[in-house]
């Protein structure tokens, strides 16, 4: 990992926020020129810190107002089987985020849908595709927190 100092730490917050900015327009928020901003920022991209830039949508703007937690227990745990569950699961667009878990669960998929029929279509193609243990789907009733930003405090 590369050493990160203040000015890095302000960066990324900066960043994180709104990738929107111009260089000159993060230089100016934390003290510096743009030349030797841009090479911090450049910095902060061939270290692999800063992995890519991407526009965030309003899911429920986009007829996607239910969100899926489904967690899941397998019954086979080879290579193999497992590789083929990973893409299987990836292939779905609806699979946003997608974990394998320690604890009772072996994965847990966070899935957007439109609404209720929307994720038994979700479910009927997912569950026909490969061989699982048990599948449990939780439906989120409110969202309380929601952010893109990782905590930078511990830097």
């Amino acid at each position: 990992m590369i050493p990160i100092d203040k000015t890095d730490k302000n960066i990324l917050k900066i960043i994180q926020e709104d990738a929107t900015l111009t260089t000159a327009e993060i230089a100016e928020q934390v003290g510096l020129t743009t030349t030797p901003c841009w090479r911090r920022i450049q910095r902060l991209q061939e270290s692999g810190i800063v992995i890519k830039k991407v526009t965030l949508l309003q899911p429920e703007k986009l007829n996607l107002g239910l969100t899926v937690f489904v967690n899941v227990k397998v019954a086979k745990h080879d290579s193999s089987w497992l590789k083929k569950f990973a893409e299987h699961t990836s292939a779905f667009e609806d699979v946003v985020e997608f974990y394998r878990l320690s604890g009772e669960y072996d994965y847990m998929l966070k899935v957007l849908v439109s609404d209720m029929q929307g994720y038994d279509h979700f479910y009927k193609r997912f569950i026909a595709g490969i061989e699982l243990r048990e599948v449990t789907s939780s439906f989120a009733m409110e969202k309380i927190k929601n952010k893109t930003t990782i905590p930078l405090s511990h830097l």
